[in-house]
């Protein structure tokens, strides 16, 4: 396990820190420290505090992705998922959620919003270069594989 710094805002007072649900789990669950609830109509999006910072280490990123129940269930996503939590930011973490589905979804404090993942990352080092490696798919892209 990596140590991660937190530290907690006062609109998360009276909630749990995020915990491993089980053993093999990659991600923790997210809570809504909202004071009152929030309605996200069908194709509506709102951002959502956690009342979490954290320091994630140098060489890491903490990604913010939907919950698949929520996706299936109500069409609740994250747009931008994963959402990036880089290493130097010390804000607090919040979640866009935007309603994909065809009913409007209620968002209580505590729930379960979303997932927090921590990935190891690599910076690039830019080479220019005159002309690329050749490879059989060469500039094909969207769909030019197939889909079967």
């Amino acid at each position: 396990m990596i140590p991660v710094p937190v530290v907690t805002l006062p609109h998360f007072a009276g909630l749990t820190l995020p915990a491993y649900a089980t053993a093999g789990a990659a991600g923790l669950d997210l809570q809504a420290a909202i004071p009152a609830p929030i309605t996200i109509a069908p194709g509506e999006r709102a951002l959502v505090p956690t009342g979490l910072s954290i320091a994630v280490p140098l060489g890491y990123e903490a990604q913010v992705r939907p919950r698949s129940g929520l996706a299936l269930k109500h069409g609740l996503t994250v747009p931008n998922s994963p959402g990036t939590i880089d290493s130097d930011y010390r804000g607090e973490v919040q979640v866009i959620l935007h309603n994909l589905g065809n009913a409007p979804v209620l968002i209580e404090r505590g729930m379960r919003i979303a997932q927090l993942v921590l990935a190891k990352v690599e910076q690039l080092a830019w080479v220019p270069s005159a002309s690329l490696d050749a490879t059989a798919r060469g500039t094909g892209g969207f769909g030019s594989t197939g889909a079967k």
